[in-house]
């Protein structure tokens, strides 16, 4: 069936990029991250370079080539520092050290120089909140060793019961934030697993420590920092009871059922923790006269208000740019809608501060994968609604072959959180999103020479880079994107976003620059759609497009288009100057 339309519902914003954030160059350009695409590896999951099933540094290296004919900017890895694995890194065990799984010291800076010659940079994944219970500074507090006494979160039970928990925190991770530590006899609050106990900012040097481990990895020559969980950086003070979430009469061992905001997360404490780490890395910048600024960005999942936040003022810089999740969080299943997409646009350009830098954020290791989660066929389309929005463009290791998530049984697992209860795992896991990457269709998907940690995703018979080389496909779409992206590098005086709900099947994105316009038209449906679309100029010519698309790069096209089920276009006006 052929549905006909014309263009409603216009959505208009403009996009300054003038103000507090001080990022053009000295040639009038933006700086390198404001149009980058950051690229994140999964080092466990990436490449393995020496057959144990586990990927590491030296595989990571070896495919450095890659990320840059793919035209990655930056590529942050998930956490790499010596670590017991409770939770694949975020347990941290010592900040200055590989964990063996990864490699050794003199790997990494094998990495930092390889991809330092190719021009790609590299961030690290850092975690502030907690270490693992194997970190020295845990056992000191333990011990009660001076100067460590309150390096965490310390409490007896209530009323003097060492059986009973000081409060009724509940852990993220599910059941209660507090652990009975038999040496000390008191309670430890750890906002994740029983292993990650939370480090205590209220204490000054913790604080100190932590810039510590910022100034090492820099002086490594690292060029910014991927800031895990900051919303859980400071907890309330008096420690009282969190009240019931709206609609909750009773509690059990979901966190939902609290409401945490200034309680267990959100605190302003918080903001002023990042604001402190960014006047860090810019005075090490200035020091050393960097040529390019140090990247901060902090993952926060939290409402819209709280997000924007950690971008701080003029007088209080915060992170360079803070995840947007909204097409993450907004878009959790096929259901999705035109209108879903234009509203997770449109509240985050909304909330975003003047000046500041949006960005872009479709999967992480944390959620399901994209091709998962809104449909093989509409995976170009996404990735050119990244491409083309304002910003600094994310993508998670196998979103440009369109990567659907890998199939792993409770038994096969190691997400902490989800093997606890077998009966919930499909529901609760983060196994699925953190499979190898499918370089091939060989038995282990080329990512090793034996069985790899987590089982291969039986997509990669048909699903795989190898397959992708040379046709048309969504690896070669991605590609064609970055391209275009580079027309965005250059400052432009006008820099303007609409987003257009051309029907209940069709959107339209148009971003109007000084050089030319361009115009996303992406069918979300299974039908054939004819509309009449939104243009200011009067030429438009096909510059990429779905692989579900029979049209030619070059081709012009008129005002009335029929666009084939899940098929996206960008089209690119004449020089307008």
């Amino acid at each position: 069936m052929i549905s006909k339309t014309v263009a409603i519902a216009i959505v208009f914003f403009s996009t300054s990029y003038s103000q507090f954030c001080n990022n053009l160059n000295d040639n009038g350009d933006l700086d390198w991250w404001q149009t980058a695409v950051f690229y994140q590896i999964y080092p466990r999951s990436f490449m393995d370079s020496d057959g144990d099933g586990i990927g590491d540094l030296k595989g990571i290296t070896s495919k450095l080539d890659y990320l840059k004919n793919l035209g990655v900017s930056a590529t942050w890895l998930s956490p790499i520092f010596d670590s017991p694995q409770v939770d694949q890194g975020y347990d941290i065990r010592n900040y200055y050290e590989i964990d063996k799984d990864y490699g050794t010291m003199e790997d990494f800076k094998s990495l930092l120089e390889a991809a330092k010659e190719l021009g790609i940079k590299i961030i690290l994944d850092f975690v502030p909140n907690h270490t693992s219970d194997q970190h020295d500074w845990f056992l000191l507090s333990a011990n009660r060793t001076k100067g460590y006494e309150d390096f965490y979160i310390w409490r007896d039970g209530k009323d003097g019961d060492p059986h009973s928990p000081p409060n009724n925190w509940l852990s993220e991770f599910k059941g209660s934030a507090w652990k009975w530590h038999e040496g000390r006899q008191q309670y430890y609050f750890h906002d994740f697993s029983e292993q990650q106990p939370d480090l205590n900012y209220r204490n000054p040097m913790v604080l100190e420590e932590m810039k510590k481990v910022i100034l090492f990895w820099l002086d490594m020559g690292v060029s910014g920092f991927r800031m895990d969980a900051v919303p859980f950086l400071v907890e309330d003070a008096t420690f009282s009871d969190a009240p019931l979430a709206r609609g909750y009469t009773a509690c059990d061992i979901d966190p939902i059922c609290l409401n945490r905001e200034n309680i267990l997360k959100d605190l302003d404490e918080t903001y002023n923790i990042i604001y402190s780490f960014r006047a860090l890395v810019d005075d090490y910048a200035k020091r050393n006269n960097l040529a390019d600024p140090i990247v901060i960005m902090t993952e926060a999942y939290t409402t819209p208000e709280n997000t924007v936040l950690y971008y701080g003022s003029s007088t209080d810089l915060g992170a360079h740019f803070t995840f947007n999740f909204n097409l993450l969080t907004n878009l959790p299943n096929s259901n999705f809608t035109v209108d879903d997409i234009a509203n997770a646009i449109n509240k985050w350009q909304v909330y975003l501060p003047k000046g500041a830098t949006s960005n872009w954020v479709l999967g992480n290791h944390d959620n399901h994968r994209v091709a998962s989660r809104v449909g093989q066929d509409n995976v170009d389309g996404f990735n050119m609604l990244t491409a083309l929005l304002p910003g600094v463009m994310v993508t998670y290791n196998g979103e440009e072959i369109g990567m659907p998530d890998g199939e792993v049984t409770c038994e096969q697992g190691k997400d902490p959180a989800a093997i606890k209860n077998c009966s919930t795992f499909d529901q609760t896991s983060r196994d699925f999103e953190r499979t190898p990457f499918q370089w091939d269709s060989s038995k282990y998907a080329g990512f090793s020479t034996s069985e790899p940690w987590l089982p291969v995703g039986s997509s990669k018979n048909w699903l795989n880079l190898a397959a992708q080389i040379d046709v048309k496909s969504h690896y070669s779409v991605y590609k064609d994107l970055i391209t275009l992206k580079e027309n965005f590098k250059k400052r432009s005086i006008v820099d303007n976003l609409s987003i257009i709900k051309v029907n209940e099947q069709v959107l339209q994105v148009v971003r109007q620059r000084d050089e030319a316009d361009y115009i996303l038209l992406f069918n979300i449906g299974n039908s054939d759609q004819t509309i009449t679309f939104y243009r200011k100029a009067t030429d438009y010519k096909v510059v990429v497009t779905s692989i579900t698309s029979q049209r030619s790069i070059g081709e012009k096209i008129d005002n009335l288009i029929t666009l084939k089920g899940h098929e996206s276009l960008i089209l690119r006006s004449a020089e307008l100057c």
